[in-house]
């Protein structure tokens, strides 16, 4: 008896394994859980959330109605097409699954919803929450060279040390303090993919200084220059680059304490080639900030800004133009890239993605404009962030250059970077 009972056990414990395994790879399953939290309708178009039912969303609110529908452009896939019926607003799908509530998406109108382009070049400023951890060294005492002591606890390039013995870290100079007037080993918190955890290192005293060393190479900021996406005019928000800041070091994205949008001025060119990169040379043209940075994520940097600059070839402001409103074809970029200023260049989109959910590789865009060419050959660093135009309306920003290619290069939808401008606002 107890044999069976054990055998219809863990039968049923294999299929409940198979239903687990087959809901993940449902198109349905994969769809509800990958949508962002809110998804941008135009006024003037429809938008089909792929893999999705019908019978999957319970929709609250009166401004978009929606229905089963199929797109026969993209091989009959099949969902729910979301079409707005009225100029702005927002509505709430609950999504289910076998009948049960999972999750619930704002869907929003955005066919009055105007924006400045940027285009502009910025200088970045950023400093960072603890101090990051780029490499580890021995330390030189009166007994000889002994280990990094971080090292041998565990401690690794990419690492963020947040704290000594429960102080907060502010730069790498209070770190040094902190470790130095300790008595014997220091408990450091310590972050790493996310994760927080508490390490005991015991210092070593180098013989130089006389100064208790934890043997590793810090930073606390780093600087550069990029180019403005956006500006909101509702609240002074924007957006920038749309990829993120990363250490030059370990690859890590930077987590951010607080930092600055400042003045810049491009005063040169490397001119980009297959297989290697350009880049815009750029300096800071003043100390005084023109914004604040709130995040870094994997989509740009977003903040606040003070002021928003006059764009000379779209002074008013366009809308936004959703995924849906993306076509193949005719566009326009935005940059900035000598001392002439800002500037529209000619490009084309030469392919799109279907996304449900944020990614930087949205569409490919093609550099046709001949003066950009002959100056820059094409896109190049310092120009991720420029603007995308097409039919009027704002749809995205570059992201990356194609390295064997440089006339081509990935861009992001901007619905993608106005979610994260939402995500900044709440985080302020």
């Amino acid at each position: 008896m107890n044999k069976k009972y054990f055998v219809v056990r863990f039968m049923v414990f294999i299929s409940l394994c198979l239903v687990l395994v087959l809901g993940y790879f449902s198109p349905a399953v994969r769809a509800v859980f990958t949508l962002p939290d809110t998804i941008y309708i135009s006024s003037e178009s429809k938008k089909l959330l792929y893999g999705i039912g019908e019978e999957n969303i319970a929709l609250s609110g009166g401004a978009v109605q929606v229905r089963q529908s199929t797109d026969e452009t993209l091989g009959n896939v099949t969902g729910v097409q979301v079409e707005s019926v009225q100029d702005e607003g927002s509505s709430y799908a609950t999504l289910k699954l076998l009948g049960v509530p999972v999750r619930t998406v704002e869907l929003r109108v955005a066919g009055q919803y105007t924006l400045i382009p940027g285009g502009q070049a910025v200088g970045i400023r950023l400093f960072m929450r603890g101090v990051l951890v780029v490499g580890t060294t021995n330390v030189n005492t009166t007994g000889g060279e002994v280990p990094s002591p971080a090292k041998t606890a565990g401690i690794a390039a990419g690492d963020i040390i947040l704290a000594v013995n429960g102080v907060e870290v502010r730069d790498s100079k209070h770190l040094g303090e902190l470790v130095s007037a300790a008595q014997g080993a220091v408990l450091l918190t310590v972050e790493r993919d996310g994760r927080e955890r508490t390490v005991s290192v015991k210092p070593e005293t180098d013989s130089q200084d006389g100064e208790k060393k934890l043997g590793i190479w810090a930073r606390d900021s780093t600087a550069g220059v990029g180019t403005i996406t956006y500006y909101d005019p509702s609240n002074y928000a924007f957006g920038a680059l749309g990829h993120p800041i990363t250490d030059v070091d370990t690859g890590g994205l930077l987590s951010v304490r607080q930092g600055e949008i400042v003045d810049a001025e491009i005063i040169g060119i490397v001119k980009g080639e297959k297989g290697v990169p350009g880049e815009l040379k750029g300096m800071f043209s003043t100390n005084k900030g023109k914004g604040r940075i709130d995040c870094n994520t994997e989509y740009g940097v977003y903040g606040s800004t003070n002021s928003i600059p006059i764009n000379p070839v779209y002074p008013y402001g366009v809308e936004i133009g959703v995924r849906t409103d993306v076509k193949t074809g005719v566009a326009t970029i935005l940059s900035t890239i000598d001392g002439n200023g800002l500037k529209a260049y000619s490009c084309n989109i030469v392919r799109i993605n279907t996304q449900n959910s944020p990614g930087s590789r949205g569409m490919v865009v093609e550099i046709t404009d001949p003066e950009l060419i002959q100056k820059t050959g094409g896109i190049v660093q310092g120009m991720s962030g420029s603007p995308i135009i097409q039919d009027g309306k704002l749809i995205g920003a570059v992201t990356h250059v194609f390295v064997n290619d440089p006339t081509k290069g990935y861009a992001m939808y901007i619905e993608w970077m106005l979610q994260n401008t939402d995500n900044s606002a709440d985080a302020a």
